[in-house]
C-alpha cells in the first residue's frame, strides 16, 4: 500500500511537470506565430477555411462543456467523464488549426467603429488573457479527473471549468465579430 501511494506521487509530479512545461510552451509559441515577421507557406488558399472550421470547434467544444456539468450535476460521471474528454479532444484539434492558421496567414484587422470596436477589443483581450492562463488548470482538472483524484478534480474545476467555458463562447464571439473582415 504504501509503495503505491509513493509510485503515486512520483508519477504525479512527472505529470505535473509535464502540465507546467506544457502550459509555458503553447503559449510561447502561440505569441511567437502570431508576431512572427514571415508567415509559413503553407499552401494559402485551404488555410482560410480554418477559422470558421475553428468556430464550429469552439462552439462543439461549449456544448461538451455544458454538457460535461448537467452530467456530473445529474450523478452521470461515465457521461461527464465522456463529455469532457470530447470537449478536451475539441480543444486539441483547436489548437492545431489556430497554430496552422496563425502560422500562414495573415492576421485580420477589425473593422468596426465606435462602440462595438471597443467591445471587441474587450472581449478579445480578455479572451486571450485567459486562453493563455487556462490551459494549466485544464490539464490538471483533466488529470486529476482521469485518475480518479476527485477531491484534487474538484478544487481545481471551481476555476479551470468557468474559465475554459468562456474561453470557447469568447472565441465563437471573436470570430462571429471579426468574420466579416477576413480576406478570402
Amino acid at each position: 500500500m504504501e509503495t503505491n501511494r509513493l509510485i503515486s506521487a512520483t508519477n504525479d509530479k512527472k505529470v505535473f511537470g509535464w502540465i507546467v512545461a506544457i502550459s509555458i510552451l503553447i503559449p510561447v509559441v502561440v505569441a511567437v506565430l502570431l508576431f512572427m515577421p514571415e508567415k509559413l507557406a503553407l499552401g494559402q488558399d485551404w488555410v482560410f477555411f480554418l477559422p470558421h472550421l475553428n468556430a464550429v470547434i469552439n462552439s462543439a467544444a461549449s456544448i461538451a462543456l455544458i454538457l460535461g456539468l448537467y452530467f456530473i450535476k445529474s450523478g452521470n460521471v461515465p457521461y461527464h467523464r465522456a463529455a469532457m474528454t470530447i470537449a478536451f479532444g475539441l480543444g486539441t484539434i483547436f489548437l492545431v488549426s489556430y497554430v496552422i492558421y496563425h502560422a500562414s496567414a495573415p492576421s485580420t484587422t477589425f473593422g468596426g467603429e465606435g462602440f462595438i470596436r471597443t467591445l471587441y477589443y474587450i472581449i478579445l483581450i480578455t479572451h486571450i488573457i485567459l486562453a493563455a492562463v487556462a490551459l494549466f488548470p485544464i490539464l490538471l482538472a483533466y488529470y486529476f479527473g482521469m485518475t480518479g483524484k476527485v477531491d484534487r478534480h474538484r478544487k481545481v474545476v471551481r476555476y479551470a471549468y468557468p474559465i475554459w467555458l468562456f474561453v470557447t463562447v469568447s472565441g465563437v464571439v471573436v470570430y462571429l465579430m471579426i468574420s466579416p473582415y477576413y480576406e478570402f
